[in-house]
């Protein structure tokens, strides 16, 4: 894995991130989330939290999830040295945070609902797929003409 590192910022706070080149994909740290999203005061809480989490986890039957989680190697805040870090994909970090009970976690699960009620309706019903990539395009500025060409394309 080429050691891409790069700092997200979420609401004025640190979240490590790695870019993995050969699978294209971000990695992010839990722990740096964690702290975040539970206004963790410093990074040993946020372990302990997330220590705690995994634990509660497990006992849900979710050690796929666990399993499936990595280590790597991020530079630390503190002396800049790299440590292993427990890291998680986004589609992990995203069923991470709906079992936080967190208010700052909120929108997130909220927004994945949403999300996963488009994603069935578009199952049963294949146009509607089609029509709100017509309404992401508008919104993001497209013209009409490059948005059919796009939709012809895609055919």
């Amino acid at each position: 894995m080429g050691q891409n590192d790069k700092i997200q910022l979420f609401e004025d706070k640190r979240i490590r991130t790695a870019w993995d080149e050969e699978k294209e994909e971000w990695f992010f740290s839990i722990v740096d989330v964690i702290a975040v999203l539970t206004d963790q005061p410093n990074q040993r809480g946020a372990s302990n939290y997330w220590a705690k989490l995994k634990q509660r986890l497990k006992e849900e039957g979710a050690d796929q999830l666990l399993t499936n989680c990595q280590q790597l190697k991020l530079k630390s805040s503190k002396d800049g040295k790299r440590y292993l870090t427990d890291v998680a994909d986004t589609e992990q970090l995203l069923r991470i945070i709906q079992s936080i009970p967190s208010p700052k976690a909120e929108p997130f699960k909220m927004w994945l609902a949403q999300v996963g009620r488009e994603r069935i309706e578009e199952t049963i019903d294949p146009e509607l797929t089609i029509e709100r990539a017509l309404e992401t395009y508008q919104r993001k500025g497209y013209s009409r003409e490059w948005i059919n060409q796009r939709l012809q394309a895609i055919q």
